[in-house]
């Protein structure tokens, strides 16, 4: 089931379901885009051609703000909470399936040492797991250099969390040039994995809460991506409810 929120298309998928996405593109040897939406990549989406041309080329497109499951079931849309998929609760089934399957997993982005140590972290906890990483500080001059290190090892799995809209214009530039079967727009994922960054408590987050954790931990960074962009995105909104009233009234009509 694709939905269209705020102007963009978006997959409800729980986590499982996105599981079978990877071991779907793995099995049948495909290349997928597994994207994800929150409010700010919505923000970004109607002001960025490159955005939009990534998302255009996204096989999967999840859920990743609960403020978009809200408003999918204001529309009516049979949408719940489950289907809200952050990197904070998902990158933990992720990688126990990796080791299951023996997927192998290349995740680039961060600070230096930053997802090395995460990557040791998800290894003691999931013998098995075939896991390499490399930081996302790197210059234009080194790209080809990234490029090859990433095709050497083979990944199945390619998590790129260099945040929005770096990691998105990145993949789109070099999605040619790219050998995985998967890849995952992952933003700092590893950082919470690694404790430089505080995980939200997992209650904020069901309850569509846990941007205010985010908020008062990096109020600098993040006070315009919650406090003043999701007011551009008002005319959006009225558009979907005008939709909404108007099929409302023909299905009352019919």
């Amino acid at each position: 089931m694709r939905v269209t929120l705020l102007g963009v298309v978006v997959d409800p998928l729980m986590i499982a379901e996105l599981n079978e996405c990877i071991a779907k593109a793995v099995d049948q040897g495909e290349r997928w885009i597994i994207a994800n939406h929150n409010l700010h990549s919505v923000y970004l989406y109607h002001r960025d051609p490159k955005m939009r041309a990534f998302f255009a080329k996204a096989q999967v497109v999840h859920i990743d703000g609960m403020s978009l499951v809200y408003w999918a079931r204001v529309l009516g849309y049979p949408v719940t909470k489950q289907h809200r998929v952050t990197y904070v609760d998902w990158v933990h089934p992720l990688m126990a399936m990796a080791a299951a399957e023996g997927w192998r997993v290349f995740y680039l982005g961060g600070k230096p040492g930053v997802a090395a140590r995460a990557a040791e972290k998800l290894r003691q906890q999931y013998p098995g797991l075939v896991l390499e990483t490399r930081h996302g500080y790197f210059t234009p001059e080194e790209n080809d250099a990234v490029l090859e290190e990433i095709a050497r090892f083979q990944p199945h799995v390619l998590m790129v969390g260099m945040g929005m809209p770096r990691q998105e214009h990145w993949v789109l530039d070099n999605l040619e040039r790219i050998s995985a079967n998967a890849i995952l727009t992952a933003g700092a994922c590893f950082d919470y994995v690694a404790g430089v960054i505080p995980t939200p408590p997992r209650w904020m987050g069901r309850m569509g809460l846990e941007w205010l954790y985010r908020l008062w931990s990096e109020p600098r960074r993040l006070a315009r991506r919650y406090l003043l962009e999701p007011w551009f995105l008002v005319p959006l909104a009225l558009r979907d409810l005008t939709a909404r009233f108007r099929r409302v009234s023909q299905n009352e009509q019919a």
